[in-house]
């Protein structure tokens, strides 16, 4: 597949929850993925951006990693989530860059960091993945 293809199918296999959160996959390759996040409808009472939706836009762009680099298609099921708050947003959008961290035959590690629209960062996120057999259930 070309990167745009690849592209178009992450986009239109989202799910629920990132579409309802306004996450939008703007980059995607091997080594990296790119998501975009508005700010607007995912503030906490305080006006500011719940850090909730942090972590989802953090274990939606690892996911979507993770589903790319699987040995033999194998689905990625998230075991753990970790996310450090380093200040908040109020406006504008939160723009996600995921790595890899370590991708193996059963588990796979990425880094999320999440900036503002200004460049600050304002979460770093760790998510690993287990790779299910698909005759598991």
């Amino acid at each position: 597949m070309t990167q745009p293809e690849i592209l178009a199918a992450v986009r239109a296999n989202m799910g629920e929850l990132a579409d309802t959160m306004g996450i939008e996959v703007t980059h995607v390759d091997g080594s990296e993925l790119r998501a975009d996040m508005p700010v607007a409808g995912n503030r906490q009472p305080y006006g500011l951006l719940h850090g909730g939706a942090n972590a989802v836009l953090a274990e939606t762009a690892g996911s979507i990693l993770a589903a790319i680099l699987a040995p033999d298609g194998r689905p990625p099921v998230g075991i753990e989530l970790s996310c450090t708050h380093h200040r908040s947003a109020r406006e504008g959008a939160v723009h996600a860059v995921c790595v890899p961290v370590s991708v193996g035959r059963t588990l796979a590690t990425l880094a999320i960091s999440i900036t503002d629209d200004d460049g600050r960062l304002c979460c770093t996120g760790r998510l690993t993945c287990l790779y299910r057999d698909p005759a598991s259930r």
